[in-house]
């Protein structure tokens, strides 16, 4: 049986959209994942969709939600993946499990094309990594 993981982030736009993508991804197929925003920003990234598609995945087609189009639904894992969201996002009575794996946001950061699409970058692994461990350990 497939498990299902809501991704909460602020603006809905970089982390949770990579982490959408990235947990079917690495479990094989056994996740699905969607993600919302408290805030969303109405859009996906153009770095996000760049640094996606460098791992064969097509992000172009993603959207910015609001957590509450999710309120009603149940999970099996609820991650928040910004400080903000944390704070922000409401309690999901029907999640099993809620973590928190805070990552700093590509989106803020600055210097030439090429050092913040490495910013991307670094996220993206690190999201991957984090999600990796999860599915090894389960915590």
């Amino acid at each position: 049986m497939v498990q299902r993981a809501l991704i909460l982030c602020t603006g809905n736009s970089c982390r949770s959209q990579m982490a959408e993508r990235l947990f079917p991804m690495i479990s094989n197929g056994n996740w699905e994942a969607v993600s919302a925003g408290s805030n969303p920003s109405g859009y996906v990234h153009p770095k996000a969709i760049e640094v996606m598609q460098e791992l064969g995945v097509d992000l172009s087609n993603g959207v910015s939600e609001h957590v509450d189009v999710y309120r009603e639904q149940e999970f099996d894992l609820v991650v928040t993946v910004c400080d903000n969201a944390a704070e922000s996002c409401p309690q999901f009575v029907g999640a099993k499990n809620r973590l928190h794996w805070p990552f700093d946001d590509p989106a803020d950061a600055s210097g030439s094309d090429a050092e913040v699409l490495n910013c991307f970058r670094a996220i993206r692994d690190q999201i991957a990594q984090r999600i990796t461990q999860y599915l090894n350990s389960g915590d």
